[in-house]
């Protein structure tokens, strides 16, 4: 894992209960962040906090309401006094066409993929400004670029916006000096993943198309996530990366 210094900073990671947000959330804890562990699962965010140990916190929220993301970043200032990294890790998926998803599934899976993302930002860019900048990383997925997914019309749909909601807010917040980035798994060993995993045909199929021949794991991702919020990258806001084993490029 990446070597990087982040003591005196405090983080922000939603959907931080299991999988690609638990690992980040470690990573940010490892690295000398305080981290404010979001999850929508009280056991999951608690069960994060409990075996990442003291500079961690358990902030229960829905980030797929306004309301509840106002509340939750003033919860985070008032106890933690800061923010100066947000990563926008909550997701959702559905597993439906075109034709057959419902309308509340569409609208959930916008909500908690696409617009929880600008509600954050806009709740932690004030105060990211008057800090004298920040970080901003958001978890797409390739699927937001040129890999689409069967059955997957909300979700891919959700990623493709987070994709360009990214580049806008780097452009518009570069003048505050927060830098703003997008990382985008391909398939990646979690909870989210684990029923098709099952399935020896289709991952088999996915070996097939991934160059360096295996599946990601969530510290492929963290790893990434450290990089972009350390001063190494200073220079890098606006980007869109892939972590996918070299697939997009096949």
């Amino acid at each position: 894992m990446l070597t990087v210094n982040l003591a005196g900073r405090v983080a922000l990671v939603t959907g931080a209960g299991r999988g690609i947000g638990k690992a980040i959330a470690r990573a940010l804890c490892e690295s000398g962040a305080k981290v404010a562990v979001n999850d929508i699962n009280p056991d999951s965010a608690h069960q994060t906090v409990e075996e990442l140990g003291e500079r961690t916190r358990a902030y229960v929220a829905d980030v797929g309401n306004l309301d509840a993301v106002q509340s939750l970043v003033e919860q985070i200032t008032a106890e933690l006094g800061r923010i100066d990294i947000l990563v926008n890790n909550a997701g959702i998926e559905y597993k439906t066409n075109v034709l057959t998803t419902p309308v509340d599934e569409w609208q959930r899976t916008l909500d908690v993929n696409l617009s929880a993302a600008f509600f954050t930002s806009q709740a932690t860019g004030p105060i990211m400004r008057a800090q004298g900048g920040g970080v901003i990383v958001n978890i797409a997925s390739i699927a937001g670029h040129n890999i689409p997914l069967p059955d997957r019309a909300s979700y891919v749909a959700s990623k493709a916006g987070l994709i360009g909601f990214t580049r806008e807010c780097a452009r518009e917040f570069a003048a505050y000096n927060i830098r703003v980035n997008a990382i985008c798994p391909g398939v990646i060993e979690t909870e989210m993943t684990a029923e098709s995993r099952s399935n020896q045909d289709q991952i088999e199929k996915w070996l097939a198309d991934i160059p360096q021949g295996r599946l990601g794991q969530p510290d492929d991702i963290s790893g990434l996530v450290l990089y972009l919020c350390s001063d190494a990258a200073a220079y890098l806001t606006g980007q869109a990366i892939n972590v996918d084993g070299g697939k997009v490029m096949l």
